[in-house]
């Protein structure tokens, strides 16, 4: 049985949960239980803040965990980075009130800086020579210099919202963050077959984001043309159909050429063109 760590509440638990579902790992849902076991697969899910699973798996108490990067670094926790998932993606940077006129890294040589993440900002300033006053504040550090607490903030960014509703701006993004499964440095074998396992299902979601299952059918005179502007995952399947001089071809596009891609299909003479999601790839 392996224990993962899993934030117990916001965006990261929505990921993570949706994350289960697709590779069929069934988590019963409970506001009030910490510790929940799968009814299909051999792992249970321990709830916690986002800010105690890397200590929380660095010290045995979780195999795995679940957690953003930007907990993972402030923490420095001695835990393994096994995977990074992909999703719940987010920014550290550094912002100030919206009417100052910004001119570079120097404006904050003496400044007060309100975070919740002083361990990743002292590293920052400290590789650019830059002497700050960091204030470290636990939520709301955005209110911060709207109540003279500070002069700017550096706190995580998502659509910048938060930013402007406080009259800040954003002037330097310090790290990029997405969800990365840490591991504890000593697993037992058995317990490195079920994640084995959980990765192997993990993979196989990740790999069909963003792609989708095209078939079509297209003149024979024209299959050349038309598998040269397709980039499959290695070669299109060609089968001719019962209609003489027509064959149907199936491959599989990524969503961000997807359109072009189509257009260039039409124009070549593909017809009856269906296009299907992707749940799962095993490559």
């Amino acid at each position: 049985m392996l224990r993962i760590a899993v934030q117990s509440k916001g965006r990261l638990y929505d990921d993570t949960m949706a994350l289960f579902e697709e590779a069929d790992i069934k988590i019963p849902f409970s506001k009030r239980t910490l510790l929940v076991r799968s009814s299909n697969f051999p792992l249970e899910a321990l709830f916690l803040r986002d800010d105690d699973i890397p200590q929380s798996v660095a010290g045995g108490v979780a195999d795995l965990g679940i957690v953003g990067e930007n907990e993972f670094a402030e923490r420095q926790e001695d835990a393994l980075i096994i995977k990074r998932l992909g999703f719940s993606k987010c920014r550290l940077s550094l912002a100030i009130p919206k009417d100052i006129d910004y001119q570079g890294l120097r404006w904050f040589e003496g400044k007060k800086i309100a975070t919740s993440y002083p361990r990743i900002l002292k590293r920052f300033m400290n590789e650019r020579g830059i002497k700050a006053d960091i204030h470290v504040i636990n939520g709301s550090v955005e209110i911060a210099p709207g109540i003279h607490l500070a002069d700017a903030i550096f706190d995580i960014i998502g659509s910048g919202s938060t930013l402007i509703s406080n009259s800040l701006k954003e002037v330097e993004t310090v790290m990029k963050s997405e969800a990365l499964l840490i591991g504890h440095k000593k697993l037992n074998e058995e317990k490195k077959k079920i994640l084995d396992e959980l990765l192997f299902r993990v993979e196989a979601v990740k790999a069909a984001e963003d792609k989708k299952y095209v078939l079509m059918n297209a003149p024979d005179e024209k299959l050349k043309e038309i598998v040269d502007v397709l980039p499959g995952m290695k070669s299109p399947t060609v089968m001719p159909l019962a209609q003489t001089g027509w064959s149907s071809i199936h491959t599989v596009l990524h969503e961000e050429c997807f359109w072009e891609i189509i257009g260039k299909l039409k124009s070549l003479g593909a017809e009856g063109i269906l296009v299907i999601p992707i749940e799962k790839m095993i490559v």
